[in-house]
């Protein structure tokens, strides 16, 4: 749009300005770029720098300042002179800030980490060779608004031509190719809308996971940076962490980063979780203990099965339930003061970062002085028919006191009632094995048991050789 309110269709210069741009180049010139004005489809606001002043759009006072040469651009009425211009007014150095050729075309690719196509004020509207209507040499201008992500208005010079604002919209063709982010306030810097969390347990061993939170806009990725007590956490650097024994009674918090290109990256930090905790060791299986309860044998502690493994273990053994003073190692020899008594242990195991935990093993029936011993077999006479007595003969056995109980046995399994020292053979015992079971017991000893063979099976004979 032309002052005045009307829009007019712009005759292409594209012959012109590369015939001159080949001139220049022959000149031994190249960085000093020659661009055309830009094609038609886009809405003039202005034109001219006296023009545009008297509309009430600034030329940046380089109208005054043409007649120089701006990061060894050629001055005058020159695209790439007017946007150094003011990037150098925006507080940018002198010098070019990149080495090779100057022409606009290559702006936005010698200068690609910070090109991008998102429209900034204060960026440089860049156009590649022969795109959206320019010709060979590019173009470059100033954005002096962004009214949308779709729209934006910029002030230009070209060679050959003349100063400008003009107003571009997504859709017209004549959209740039990239936006150069020299010395400009940049995209939408990195705002946090909502705060990261940590969500998880503060234990030892319990993973905790951060959640970004929500940013504006959406950032192309996340770092992360786990504390405890306000320490940063060396190579705590994922989106989990699980706390150790070092950070047992601190808070954990994480400092969540947002990076997207062409912003400056923005941190946001969680509230602190509660004090890490220590955690509980779990047992599946409780201690046991290996041996015989007998004087003079030793007995041997068996850990329980712990997870995760505890680092330490500690084994105190008790005699019915009291703890026997000096007995705290994993063996237990068995002495006079122990007879007649259960002996147990308590398995007590600490790990770093754990709550310390104990189990008991179960106790061993009571300690016996020694074994009763049988030094004569037991014998049994008598018909193994029916109505005919069995009766069973002590053999001898050691010591003499000991007790004597009997299980009469039919086919290995004890007869109901069967007691007694004899037994009456009844019709129920006919094709069966007969036996008796002596058991031997005696206070602090320990009990054997003998079974007596009776005459062949009832009803038929016993078999020879």
């Amino acid at each position: 749009m032309r002052p005045g309110g009307k829009t007019v269709r712009w005759w292409s210069k594209l012959a012109v300005g590369a015939l001159m741009a080949s001139a220049l180049v022959a000149l031994g010139a190249p960085e000093a770029p020659v661009t055309t004005t830009p094609v038609a489809g886009s809405t003039y606001l202005c034109s001219g720098y006296s023009g545009c002043r008297s509309a009430g759009y600034s030329d940046g006072g380089y109208g005054a300042n043409n007649g120089r040469m701006y990061w060894r651009m050629y001055s005058g009425h020159n695209c790439t002179n007017y946007a150094a211009y003011r990037m150098i007014q925006a507080g940018m150095s002198s010098e070019r800030p990149w080495s090779g050729s100057g022409m606009a075309y290559n702006w936005g690719h010698a200068n690609s980490r910070i090109t991008d196509r998102t429209p900034a004020v204060g960026a440089i509207a860049w156009w590649d060779r022969y795109h959206n209507g320019i010709g060979s040499s590019g173009h470059v201008a100033y954005v002096e608004k962004v009214v949308s992500s779709t729209e934006i208005v910029i002030s230009e010079d070209s060679w050959g031509g003349t100063f400008d604002w003009r107003r571009i919209t997504k859709d017209s063709g004549r959209w740039p190719s990239g936006f150069i982010h020299f010395k400009d306030a940049g995209p939408t810097p990195l705002s946090n809308t909502a705060a990261p969390t940590v969500s998880g347990t503060p234990l030892v061993d319990s993973r905790l996971t951060a959640a970004p939170g929500t940013w504006s806009p959406t950032p192309r990725r996340f770092s992360y940076q786990w504390s405890a007590g306000g320490t940063a956490i060396a190579g705590a650097t994922r989106k989990t962490f699980v706390p150790g024994a070092d950070q047992v009674g601190k808070a954990i918090t994480v400092t969540v980063t947002a990076h997207k290109p062409n912003r400056d990256a923005v941190a946001a930090t969680t509230a602190a979780t509660t004090r890490v905790g220590r955690a509980l060791l779990d047992n599946s299986a409780r201690p046991s203990i290996e041996g015989v309860a007998m004087l003079d044998e030793t007995l041997s502690a068996v850990a329980g099965s712990w997870a995760p493994s505890p680092g330490r273990s500690e084994y105190f053994w008790r005699a019915d339930g009291a703890r026997i003073d000096g007995a705290g190692g994993a063996t237990l020899r068995l002495t006079d003061d122990l007879a007649g008594k259960q002996i147990s242990f308590v398995e007590i195991v600490n790990r770093d970062g754990y709550k310390q935990a104990k189990k008991y093993s179960r106790a061993t029936d009571p300690v016996v002085v020694d074994q009763v011993e049988v030094t004569e077999p037991f014998t049994v006479s008598g018909r193994t028919e029916p109505g005919q007595v069995l009766t069973v003969h002590p053999g001898s056995y050691a010591p003499a006191d000991a007790q004597v109980r009997y299980a009469w046995l039919r086919d290995g399994v004890p007869i109901p009632g069967a007691t007694a020292t004899t037994y009456a053979v009844t019709a129920a015992d006919l094709g069966a094995v007969l036996s008796v079971r002596a058991t031997l017991s005696r206070r602090n000893y320990l009990g054997v048991a003998q079974v007596a063979s009776t005459p062949p099976p009832c009803g038929r004979p016993r078999r020879s050789g």
